[in-house]
């Protein structure tokens, strides 16, 4: 039954808002309440591939991957969910100079910020990832303690904590407006009523660009399909396998189950919230395989799908409380990135509506941000 009043409404029910929610509901804020129109996790979330690291290039993602993978590893005690967390690590296979002295160099801030990632040479790349054919590479970058766990899971995790900590998570409830007087926020309205808001956090991924126009707050933030699938099981495969990413090409696998999972970017993607699978990509994809792994051009292919990337211009996150409407908060446009991050995440939105100090300064990533001279803040590990 929806509410008549919330001190926070949290706007979209994957990771990043189950995520807030908990972290908002275990602190004592009353009246929590979680609005997803459709089932929880079923946006982009569950089409996730599960990837968790540290390794990126820009110093807030690293301190937000960090602190996430802590919250993973022990996500069994806190909030209480078993994930099937598998720290492989990942390993990023590099075949240009220039890709090569870039994450050089930040993997030389990772390790300044406590994160254990080293760059190798092609033979010990080659020795961890033993599918990869070495042609063409140069180097290696690779942290042992990134890897994958299951999204659901997580989702899961969080909501079933936020709920036993008195949050209220209504699934099947969408919102159709949000009445804005003397600058603040009042009310939310939804298609089975209106609910009287302290606070509203924006967390709806690649939906929460309309949300934001309810408030008069811009969010740049562009839905974009990717499309993953899992093989076939492969006899033999190695019971270790890292996420494995070919740089240069995008392409990526991992292991899942007795099988893998694939992906990889399509450049030619056209922006627009289209989820349906297509076997477009798949020449191109093949011809990544071939080139990076080829012993499995003979592996049969199983199921496909499809999730959206909720993309902004510099490709980081937009995290921080509205500039126009000062009781709404925003967290989202992670541009593939948002699950790995929710954990730390959830804590910083918490921190931010108690007027706490966050573990780490978010406010470079400001949705201001592209109002300024500066117009972001690139990160250059995309995938």
């Amino acid at each position: 039954m929806l509410p008549n009043r919330a001190e926070v409404v949290v706007v979209g029910g994957g990771a990043i808002g189950t995520s807030i929610a908990f972290h908002l509901a275990e602190a004592g804020v009353s009246d929590v309440v979680l609005l997803e129109r459709d089932e929880l996790g079923h946006g982009s979330t569950g089409k996730a591939a599960g990837g968790v690291r540290a390794q990126f290039s820009d110093r807030i993602n690293i301190e937000l991957g960090a602190r996430s993978l802590e919250a993973f590893a022990r996500f069994g005690e806190r909030p209480g969910q078993e994930i099937d967390l598998h720290r492989v690590g990942y390993l990023f296979l590099l075949s240009s100079p220039q890709d090569v002295a870039s994450f050089a160099a930040d993997v030389a801030l990772q390790n300044e910020l406590g994160v254990d990632s080293r760059m190798i040479d092609v033979a010990e790349a080659a020795a961890l990832s033993p599918l990869i054919a070495t042609d063409g590479l140069l180097a290696a970058a690779f942290s042992p303690g990134d890897g994958h766990c299951t999204p659901e899971s997580v989702v899961l995790g969080y909501a079933g904590a936020a709920r036993r900590h008195g949050a209220t998570l209504l699934t099947g409830v969408g919102v159709t407006g949000i009445d804005v007087v003397a600058g603040e926020v009042r009310t939310v309205r939804t298609d089975q009523g209106p609910i009287t808001a302290g606070t509203v956090v924006i967390a709806a991924g690649a939906w929460s660009r309309a949300i934001g126009e309810m408030v008069g707050t811009a969010l740049p933030v562009t839905p974009l399909r990717r499309q993953i699938l899992v093989t076939e099981a492969i006899p033999d495969l190695p019971p270790v396998v890292p996420f494995t990413i070919d740089f240069a090409t995008t392409y990526y696998f991992h292991r899942e189950g007795r099988g893998l999972l694939l992906g990889m970017s399509d450049p030619d993607q056209e922006p627009g919230f289209d989820l349906a699978y297509s076997q477009r990509w798949l020449p191109r994809l093949g011809a990544a395989i071939g080139a990076r792994t080829p012993g499995l051009l003979d592996v049969g292919l199983g199921r496909g799908w499809a999730g959206l990337y909720e993309v902004t211009p510099d490709h980081n996150a937009l995290i921080g409380r509205s500039s126009t409407t000062p009781n709404v908060l925003y967290a989202t446009g992670f541009s593939g990135h948002g699950f790995l991050q929710a954990p730390a995440v959830g804590e910083v939105v918490r921190d931010l509506h108690l007027d706490r100090t966050p573990f780490v300064d978010t406010s470079p990533l400001s949705a201001d941000r592209f109002h300024g001279a500066t117009g972001g803040r690139p990160e250059s590990h995309i995938v």
